[in-house]
């Protein structure tokens, strides 16, 4: 009996021990991980926002800090956002903050600043929004030796277009197809934008170019001239080419605009250059592809007349297919780029407001 009790005491100081021993052994783990841890970690609440052009939004970031790190606060915080590109070793400069001293860059002047809800908010408001806004940014927390990042994707709402010139198909290097897209008020699309308009059920046979370089095509129903009848559908990759020599199409994204697109009301059809006076008679100025494009997809513009746009082109647009008019699909109808002499066609105008 003796010895049992001494069994169970000597078991009961061994359990209490390791016990002590355990509780000390956590403490000091999870101490080392507060010293050794973050000092400044900085987060983005959403990973992507979405807008529209000629629209506002905050990019939203905040940081949070030691101050058992810092002190006092002897360390200015410095607050860093940049834009990312195609090319992961640039990165194009848009605002900078360190106290009272601000920096805005490039096309972001007047139009950017950071929200400052509370101390630790390091959000950027950028106001009247432009398609080269589109991508992903980089908010960039800096405080003595440490910093710490966040990035956020900004998506615009929109539509990816095809566009090839007078010329035909396959006439356009990369700096041409950047400039087309511009003349048509619109930018050169992303990959992201040609895949969500894949999804959208976007179908096209021609390859064009994207802003990385790329040269891709979006296929939703396969067939033999287009990849193969037996392939699956998808954007096909003709991967990267020749930015000055290699020559293909090009996909463009617009996005809504801030103005009226409207088919101009006329006695006769026009040649060209009288449909480009005639909008100029009325206070407006003949639209561009891209216009045509934006008011079909975001303001469902239905329009069974065939007009001439800036380019030289005559196109319809359709948002309720029916016979004569589109009977299997909603689109923008191509009739093609006709001799501007000819009096067979309507104009299309653009009247921007102010």
């Amino acid at each position: 009996m003796r010895s049992l009790l001494l069994l169970v005491l000597i078991s009961i100081c061994w359990a209490d021990h390791q016990s002590d021993n355990y509780t000390l052994y956590h403490d000091r783990v999870i101490h080392i991980q507060a010293e050794n841890g973050p000092r400044l970690l900085v987060e983005a609440e959403q990973a992507k926002v979405f807008s529209h052009r000629g629209g506002n939004v905050t990019l939203p970031c905040k940081f949070y800090r030691d101050p058992t790190a810092f002190g006092s606060g002897t360390h200015k915080i410095r607050i860093k956002w940049t834009k990312l590109t195609s090319d992961y070793l640039k990165e194009v400069d848009v605002f900078v903050s360190m106290g009272y001293h601000k920096k805005t860059y490039g096309g972001y002047q007047g139009r950017v600043f950071l929200k400052g809800g509370n101390d630790n908010d390091a959000s950027l408001v950028i106001t009247d929004l432009t398609l080269e806004d589109y991508g992903r940014y980089k908010c960039e927390v800096i405080e003595g030796l440490e910093d710490d990042t966040a990035v956020v994707a900004l998506d615009l709402q929109g539509v990816v277009f095809p566009y090839f010139p007078r010329l035909g198909r396959y006439n356009l290097n990369f700096h041409e197809a950047q400039q087309v897209c511009l003349d048509q008020d619109a930018v050169i699309a992303s990959f992201d934008q040609l895949y969500d308009a894949w999804r959208g059920g976007l179908d096209w046979c021609n390859a064009g170019w994207l802003s990385d370089g790329s040269v891709q095509y979006p296929i939703t129903k396969p067939r033999e001239p287009c990849g193969g009848q037996n392939t699956v559908p998808g954007v096909r990759n003709y991967g990267f080419w020749d930015k000055d020599k290699s020559r293909y199409d090009v996909f463009c994204f617009t996005s809504n605009f801030n103005g009226r697109f409207y088919y101009l009301i006329h006695p006769t059809k026009l040649t060209y250059d009288e449909a480009v006076q005639a909008c100029l008679n009325d206070g407006a100025q003949i639209a561009k592809v891209g216009q045509i494009f934006a008011a079909w997809k975001l303001l469902g513009y239905d329009r069974c007349d065939a007009g001439w746009l800036a380019d030289g082109s005559v196109r319809y647009p359709i948002s309720r297919p029916r016979r004569r008019c589109s009977p299997t699909e909603a689109a923008v109808r191509f009739v093609g780029f006709p001799d501007k002499k000819h009096k067979l066609y309507g104009v299309y105008c653009f009247r921007a407001y102010n």
